[in-house]
């Protein structure tokens, strides 16, 4: 997928989660509507659309903005978070661009942790290949294979494989460069444009083990919207259509649910049932006496991605960062994004995902918990354990969930992002996202 990440400073310095409540309208925006055609489109469809449309995306008109440092930060010459904040605002202004990624931030240092984790995980005496799902600026890439040739053995180097899957043609060009810097690298190092969860593009199944990377690309997969009336209601799909009136506008469409990307992420996710638990009839006369509107955004994307990748690379290795959490969310759903834009050098958020117009990111929490699931799921487990084969067979994967000062901490040099007064942005503000790490068990029959 494209580069999936946002202006970091902005995020991590707001104020906490205001709980929304919202009065059960449908939403209607007067914006967007080149986005969305005669007939209606499911919730993801139009995200996909409104982020990665050739035309219109967001990632299509903002691809360039991607920020890349021209030195690394001397995090050991700063006296601490203000002097930091105060530099990284500087360069924010200098470089003019929407963001800058932590790989990039923190530089060469997020890129080694990375590289020092999967080093003491995988059976060396097999080639190493790696693929990474959405580069960027090919920082990751570059910091990884510089660390594998300086630490490891020198046959580890030597056959290493390197593939980036990137949907953008101007990041996939500026990788190269940014890797080419090193003369060595280029050979090893590819780049394929095309879209990951597209299984087409990965080819025959690859039988041999590999590790796939994704930095900041669960956020901005596209995720789909259920929608119910109240407590004792239905779920529904949500649609997207295009209303005409005195001004074009957007609505919300409810259906019934069809769509089988969302039944099985529902099946994934193990939605209550309106009725179950409890007293039926109280329920009922709770729901009529107080209804509630309830919203659920399932991250349908993020399953479609797993299944392609587990059917491709049977034996992979993932490891994943992103956001746990996310701030100031006015969306209302459980998983609900944020849909922020940047001008004048300010960012603000969108009250709908409907606003979004092209120019805006659409990015969601991870819920690593669920991310687990799908994982499983996806790699065959959980299909085996509702037949009752999981006491024959076990689970096919060994994971876990690590906060990103855990993840460093362990794999990473934190004294090489301290300041003077021992102030650590990479351990101290990233408080809100985490690191994902699933290896194959022997259990791949």
């Amino acid at each position: 997928m494209a580069p999936l990440s946002r202006n970091l400073f902005s995020i991590f310095n707001k104020p906490k989660v205001v709980p929304f409540e919202f009065l059960g309208q449908p939403s209607l925006a007067l914006f967007s509507t080149h986005i969305v055609g005669d007939t209606p489109i499911l919730v993801r469809d139009f995200i996909h659309k409104a982020l990665y449309d050739p035309n219109v995306g967001y990632f299509s008109q903002k691809s360039a903005s991607v920020g890349v440092l021209d030195s690394s930060i001397k995090f050991n010459r700063l006296e601490g978070r203000k002097a930091y904040m105060k530099h990284l605002d500087k360069i924010y202004k200098q470089s003019d661009v929407s963001w800058f990624t932590p790989v990039e931030l923190f530089k060469p240092w997020y890129a080694h942790g990375i590289a020092e984790s999967i080093l003491r995980t995988t059976n060396l005496s097999v080639p190493l290949k790696i693929y990474e799902i959405g580069g960027g600026s090919g920082t990751c890439a570059k910091g990884i294979l510089d660390y594998i040739k300086l630490n490891a053995p020198t046959r580890v180097y030597d056959n290493i494989s390197y593939t980036s899957v990137e949907i953008s043609s101007s990041l996939a060009a500026k990788q190269i460069q940014t890797v080419g810097e090193v003369d060595s690298h280029l050979s090893k190092f590819r780049v394929e444009r095309r879209d990951a969860t597209d299984r087409n593009g990965w080819g025959d199944v690859y039988e041999q083990p590999c590790w796939v990377i994704m930095l900041e690309v669960l956020d901005n997969l596209p995720h789909d919207l259920i929608y119910s009336e109240n407590q004792m209601s239905p779920w529904m799909e949500v649609w997207v259509e295009r209303k005409q009136s005195y001004w074009e506008k957007l609505s919300e469409v409810y259906k019934p649910i069809q769509d089988s990307l969302i039944k099985s992420c529902m099946e994934v996710v193990d939605m209550p049932d309106a009725t179950r638990g409890g007293s039926a009839l109280m329920k009922n006369i709770w729901a009529k006496v107080f209804p509630k509107p309830r919203w659920c955004w399932l991250p349908t994307g993020c399953l479609k991605l797993l299944e392609v990748l587990h059917g491709a690379l049977p034996k992979m290795s993932l490891i994943a960062s992103d956001f746990s959490y996310l701030p100031d969310v006015k969306i209302p759903g459980e998983r609900a994004p944020l849909v922020s834009t940047k001008k004048n050098g300010s960012s603000s958020d969108y009250n709908s995902y409907l606003d979004a117009e092209g120019d805006a990111d659409i990015f969601f929490p991870t819920d690593f918990l669920l991310l687990e699931q799908m994982d499983h799921y996806c790699s065959g487990w959980m299909r085996q354990q509702k037949d009752g084969e999981s006491l024959k067979r076990g689970k096919k994967r060994r994971t876990l969930s690590l906060d990103t000062a855990a993840f460093m901490e362990e794999f990473g040099l934190p004294t090489k992002t301290r300041t003077k007064d021992g102030y650590n942005p990479l351990l101290d503000d990233f408080k809100n996202t985490k690191f994902y790490l699933s290896v194959p068990t022997h259990n791949i029959k």
